[in-house]
Parts: structure tokens; C-alpha cells; sequence
């Protein structure tokens, strides 16, 4: 097989596992290419490495269809949440014997792929939503986690379900959780949103008398003004920030054209 011709399926074959086998509503498929590619090959070692592939650790995940659902938009997985999850899995070292507490968890994907690839101490999956919570509970279960046994298997993280109100949680109630890290994806979404996710980690500080947690959010650009607005609140509250690299490796299907970032937060 020519160098050329070997690049060529490298490059069909993983846009093959991350539309196909990622199983998401998507604007394309790869479909003709696939077909083209199976005719041209003089054997069937294309479509074995397609039958073969992916390797590595499965993720399950239930969600729903509607972007908004129950009154919610934490049913669905979402951009940054993707994002967040490859950053993560390319930096484990940031999360490995550590507490995490993810504000937003939604369905559970970015806490879910941590959880499994990055080997914390201790996770914190939280929402404010009790239809949120039930299903995030359900898909720790499809992933074999749970908060009842965890604690007894070494290999993995103890891990939690926290119903947790951005606008009324308490610095005590928040000390429970002493994390090391605090995570969030696609929750700039609202000016009202900001505003209680800005005093929620201004709680999160006041929790921690020698060292508070460092803290990453992801988020994707759909409207400057909302982003700008949190780049502002974040000023006023004296909470430092810094973009973070992107990381190399796309792992999982979302919208390439749109511009996702992630943040550091020092508080």
C-alpha cells in the first residue's frame, strides 16, 4: 500500500470512529468515501481495520434528543463538554489522585470520560436539576460507577451525586467537597447564569484557608457579549484567569467551525 494511499485511510478511518461509531446526529457522513475506499482496496484489510476498530476504553451514555427537555438544557451533551473531556484525557496528570467537582454535569459525559481515563481520587458530579441528576445517576451505572460501592474498589474513584443551586449554595455547604480541581463546560450560556457561577466560585475560595482549587471552564463562543461579560464579572471579583493551549488530539464529533476555549481560573 502506497504512503499516500495509507494516510488516506488513516484519515477516513478515524473520521469513520468519531461520526459513526460516536453514534451523534450529524450534517455529514463519510459514507461515499467509505464505499469508494472499500472498492479500491484489493482486499478486505480496510474493512477489518474498520470491523476492529475503535480500541480503548467505551463510554455509555444516555441523553436526550431535545436540545431542551423537562425544562432543561443539561439532558444533551454539549461542544465544550467534548472539549473538556480531550483536554482532560490528554492532560491526566491534572486530575489523577485528585478531588474534582464539576459544576453542571449535565449528562455526565466530561465527569464520566475523567472518572475512567484520568484516575481522580474523588469526583463531584453536580446539577441543579432533579431530571438532570436522574439520568446523570443512570449513566454513572451504564459506566459502572455508583455511589454506593465506589468507596470499596481501589480502581476507582469515589464518586458522588450532588444536587447543588448556584444561587443559593452556602460556603459551608460547599466546604463539604474540598476539592482540588473544579471543572465546568457550556455554562456561559446567560447573563443570570454568569453572574451566580461567578459567586458560586468566589464560595468555592472562601472554602479553602490555605489553598483554594484550581478551576477549568470550558466554553463554546456563541455570542461575544456573554463571553465578554464573564471575562468582566471574573475582573470584578479579582479572580485571575489565563487561556489554556489547545490541546492536539480530536477525539470526539462537535461542531469544528465554531471556537471553543478553555479557561484556568486563578481564585
Amino acid at each position: 500500500m502506497a504512503p499516500e494511499e495509507s494516510a488516506g485511510n488513516v484519515r477516513l478511518l478515524r473520521s469513520f470512529e468519531r461520526r459513526f461509531l460516536a453514534a451523534r446526529p450529524l450534517r455529514s457522513f463519510p459514507w461515499q468515501s467509505l464505499e469508494e475506499k472499500l472498492k479500491e482496496s484489493p482486499d478486505s484489510e480496510l474493512l477489518q481495520e474498520i470491523l476492529q476498530k475503535p480500541s480503548g476504553t467505551p463510554l455509555t451514555l444516555s441523553e436526550s434528543t431535545a436540545i431542551v427537555s423537562h425544562g432543561t438544557t443539561g439532558l444533551v451533551t454539549w461542544d465544550a463538554a467534548l472539549f473538556l473531556a480531550e483536554w482532560a484525557i490528554e492532560n491526566p496528570a491534572v486530575f489523577t489522585h485528585r478531588t474534582v467537582l464539576e459544576l453542571g454535569s449535565g449528562a455526565g459525559f466530561t465527569g464520566l470520560a475523567i472518572c475512567k481515563m484520568c484516575h481522580p481520587k474523588a469526583y463531584i458530579f453536580s446539577d441543579c436539576h432533579s431530571r438532570v441528576l436522574e439520568q446523570l445517576r443512570g449513566n454513572m451505572l451504564l459506566n459502572g460507577l455508583s455511589e454506593a460501592d465506589a468507596a470499596t474498589d481501589a480502581e476507582r474513584p469515589l464518586v458522588m451525586v450532588a444536587q447543588l443551586d448556584w444561587e443559593v449554595a452556602t460556603v459551608p455547604q460547599l466546604s463539604v467537597f474540598q476539592p482540588d480541581i473544579v471543572i465546568a463546560a457550556d455554562v456561559l450560556y446567560c447573563p443570570e447564569v454568569i453572574l451566580s457561577l461567578v459567586v458560586v466560585l468566589q464560595r468555592l475560595a472562601a472554602c479553602h484557608r490555605d489553598r483554594a482549587p484550581d478551576v477549568y471552564v470550558a466554553f463554546t463562543v456563541r455570542n461575544p457579549e456573554t463571553c465578554q461579560l464573564f471575562i468582566t464579572k471574573l475582573g470584578q471579583a479579582k479572580i485571575r484567569w489565563e487561556v489554556v493551549p489547545p490541546h492536539e488530539q480530536k477525539l470526539f464529533p462537535y461542531e469544528e467551525h465554531l471556537e471553543t476555549s478553555l479557561l484556568k481560573l486563578i481564585l
